[in-house]
């Protein structure tokens, strides 16, 4: 039985991002801006577009249309 609270454990510690890379935690982003309608853009969003959040730590952001 403590075999599986170590198993936890330690599959715990690795879904933690590394300091300077998240990529679990870019991956989640990305997949909640999609969610909400949006789209990740590069630089920024464009003139009809109204920014929702980030998509990830590099500053790609969270855009989506007007309604």
């Amino acid at each position: 039985m403590r075999v599986y609270y170590l198993l936890f454990v330690l599959f715990f510690l690795f879904l933690l991002p590394v300091s300077g890379s998240g990529r679990i935690v870019n991956i989640l982003q990305k997949y909640y801006c999609r969610m909400r309608g949006g789209r990740c853009a590069l630089f920024g969003c464009l003139p009809r577009e109204i920014p929702l959040g980030l998509c990830s730590h590099s500053g790609r952001k969270c855009c989506r249309r007007e309604r």
